[in-house]
């Protein structure tokens, strides 16, 4: 089996994902990939026509993200006819299986020259439907078996059943904000960054727009708990709540409601691609790996509790890959609620000074199905700073799953 090779990432500046407020919200979804298709292709001077495949992950597959994002965002950068594209949903995790499944069109000797990403528009209308927003869709007969409520629902029972207090995830919330805030005045995603422009050729956004660096803990302690009302809010006629589900499964649970708008991730717009190729190909073609895919895994976890998944999905892919803890120097847990992050380094007794170094999606936001690749994208640059060896990438995906990656530095 071939080694599938790193070659470049790059990403968009993340807008705020509100319609009207947000600098990227009028920016067609096929465009904001497009954006950093074309980016990557012209920065490695690949021929388009050769590239295998473009592997993209959006999680809200609906209105102007419907019709395989992934193959019309590829046309859109004028990449020629014969690339393929396909558009995967693996929810949060999309960014990083299909990076994953790119290294594995790779390593299997399917394809030499392969595109993986991700898109998503939080600013627009992302419903799936006319029913009650629950993750079974009206199914009964699982809602039954495997009751599924509101993310910040179960944000906030992950952290009253493990005694994770309210303190402690705001504190993660101001280091987020602490260590982007660093990270930006540093320009240390000036190498990854790709401005995004309008139809007329005017700037829409070439920075960060969400992060907010006069966060201060006291601040945070002053912020209203953001889930407490949700959770009582009826959501068909027979009065199902988002609390009356996760009592289905957890009858006894008095849950502590902890999480807000500052200790949870940020809802943004944006893309991000990176470049994968054979190293036979990379060789022929002129093309210098930064990286290599060392390994991926895949892993499932309570659907009930849906954030839980990262931890057993990183001891998955430390052992495909033969590694120790000790032996990653760098990781990223995506910080969709504090409670993730706090209980992923907790559980694995991390360092904290090698976990999220540049901040994470609570201070930076959260485009679902892009967030997986811009964290790849990250962690190599980071490596990359520090002259480190291994970093470890994984994030929690509604339905109880979590998608985690390795990738060595070359």
């Amino acid at each position: 089996m071939t080694e599938a090779w790193i070659i470049d990432a790059c990403r968009t500046p993340r807008g705020v994902g509100k319609a009207g407020k947000g600098a990227l919200w009028e920016v067609h979804p096929q465009q904001l990939g497009a954006t950093v298709l074309k980016a990557i292709a012209e920065r490695n001077s690949i021929d388009t026509k050769e590239v295998g495949d473009v592997i993209w992950g959006t999680a809200a597959q609906v209105s102007k993200q419907s019709g395989d994002l992934g193959r019309m965002s590829a046309l859109d950068a004028g990449y020629d006819v014969k690339a393929s594209g396909i558009t995967i949903d693996r929810f949060c995790g999309s960014g990083i299986s299909a990076v994953s499944l790119a290294a594995a069109c790779i390593k299997s000797g399917m394809e030499d020259l392969v595109i993986a990403g991700g898109t998503e528009m939080m600013s627009m209308d992302r419903s799936r439907g006319s029913g009650p927003p629950v993750m079974d869709n009206g199914n009964l007969r699982l809602r039954l078996h495997h009751p599924q409520t509101h993310q910040g629902i179960c944000a906030d029972a992950i952290a009253t059943l493990e005694k994770i207090p309210r303190q402690a995830l705001d504190e993660a919330g101001y280091i987020s904000q602490q260590r982007a805030a660093i990270a930006i005045a540093e320009g240390r995603f000036a190498k990854s960054l790709i401005p995004v422009y309008k139809e007329d050729g005017t700037l829409a956004l070439d920075r960060e727009e969400y992060p907010r660096p006069q966060t201060t803990r006291e601040g945070l302690a002053s912020l209203k708990a953001a889930f407490a009302a949700m959770a009582d809010v009826p959501l068909d006629d027979k009065g199902m709540t988002y609390r009356s589900l996760i009592l289905q499964a957890y009858p006894d649970l008095k849950i502590e409601h902890v999480h807000h708008a500052g200790n949870s991730s940020g809802v943004v717009d944006g893309s991000a691609a990176v470049l994968l190729a054979s190293p036979d190909y990379a060789k022929a073609h002129g093309l210098k790996p930064r990286a290599r895919v060392v390994a991926m895994a895949n892993m499932g976890d309570s659907p009930e509790l849906m954030l839980n998944a990262p931890v057993p999905a990183a001891r998955k892919v430390l052992e495909k890959a033969g590694l120790k803890k000790s032996d990653i120097d760098l990781w990223e847990i995506n910080e969709a609620f504090a409670v993730v992050s706090e209980k992923f380094v907790r559980d694995l007794d991390l360092d904290r000074d090698k976990v999220n170094v540049n901040g994470g999606s609570i201070a930076l936001g959260h485009p679902i199905g892009a967030t997986g690749a811009i964290l790849i994208g990250t962690v190599l640059d980071e490596l990359e700073r520090q002259d480190k060896q291994f970093g470890l990438v994984t994030m929690c995906a509604a339905g109880g799953m979590a998608p985690a990656i390795i990738i060595e530095r070359i």
